[in-house]
């Protein structure tokens, strides 16, 4: 059985500090979340990705690991012997739960290095007492409306646990989430007693928030840049036009000679919070059709009568 190289897996070097091996899984969880994820091979992926910052993600779990980098002792076609102090710190079994999972799946059941590295964790001269289980990470796409009123939400997750026959298994299970109002994008939710289990209880899990990607929209902390269509008369002559936003519909006046890009501030309108976002309206002129002989000899009118050129002077 080969090695894993669970460094190569998240990207970052040996030296990698825990804030830089954090930073790296959240990255790849968010390329490869199944919601917006194009590659074909996208769970197995998320799978490899759960399962190397499993023991990545762990100081104890990660000082073993390379403790059995370093000593070469896991070749393939050689029997798995761990080091000596392989199972030291980590109690009396991998019963506790394993990985800090992303929410995916927390370690591939199919790895047989995965299954090795936790099968040999009793074997250690020193027992700790029970510990709690370890947090799982994972993230929810919402829509942007979702963070103005709130929303109940229902998630898939896979998890991985160990059965009767002390087998490691995964199962899905569905959790229902409360998406409360006002949350921004890389928020996280903390979901109590939803993580890996343990002796000691179950860890928390924690839901990183983020938007699904809208033509109109995007976001900048609390604030929101919506693109807004105007017709050109309403441009050039100014006028109160109706907007659909993300949190209703809102009459705005256009002022007269406005042209494309131009921004209206609507304060307070942005995600709600203590100190609520403002929403900015982007004028975006959009042309009628020259698609009948009436349409078109109205756009010969205006070059005649207008004799307006948009590249004078440029």
């Amino acid at each position: 059985m080969e090695y894993k190289d669970y460094y190569q897996t998240l990207g970052v070097a040996k030296t990698a500090s825990d804030e830089e091996i954090k930073k790296a899984y959240r990255k790849l969880v968010r390329k490869y979340h199944p919601d917006v994820s194009k590659e074909a091979d996208a769970q197995k992926k998320t799978q490899e990705i759960n399962e190397a910052y499993g023991v990545l993600g762990d100081a104890e779990k990660r000082a073993a690991y390379d403790d059995l980098g370093r000593g070469q002792q896991y070749r393939a076609g050689q029997e798995f012997r761990p080091p000596p102090d392989w199972g030291r710190g980590f109690g009396g079994g991998a019963g506790g739960g394993f990985g800090g999972a992303g929410g995916f799946g927390g370690g591939d059941p199919g790895s047989d290095f995965f299954a090795d590295l936790f099968a040999n964790l009793g074997g250690g001269r020193r027992r700790q007492a029970p510990r709690r289980g370890e947090d799982s990470h994972a993230s929810i796409t919402i829509d942007l409306a979702d963070s103005y009123t709130g929303a109940t939400r229902t998630i898939s997750l896979m998890v991985a646990e160990r059965d009767a026959q002390d087998r490691i298994v995964t199962r899905e299970r569905n959790l229902s989430v409360n998406i409360p109002k006002g949350v921004t994008a890389g928020q996280q939710l903390r979901l109590s007693g939803q993580g890996q289990p343990g002796a000691a209880g179950p860890g928390d899990l924690y839901l990183e928030i983020q938007f699904r990607p809208h033509a109109r929209y995007r976001v900048d902390g609390r604030d929101v840049y919506q693109t807004v269509p105007v017709a050109p008369w309403e441009m050039a002559l100014g006028g109160e036009i109706e907007v659909a936003t993300p949190s209703g519909k809102v009459n705005v006046t256009v002022p007269a000679g406005s042209q494309s890009g131009r921004k209206l501030r609507l304060r307070g309108r942005g995600i709600p919070g203590k100190e609520a976002g403002d929403l900015y309206l982007l004028l975006e002129v959009v042309l009628p059709p020259a698609a009948t002989d009436k349409q078109r000899e109205l756009y010969q009118t205006m070059a005649r009568e207008m004799a307006f050129n948009p590249r004078a002077g440029g």
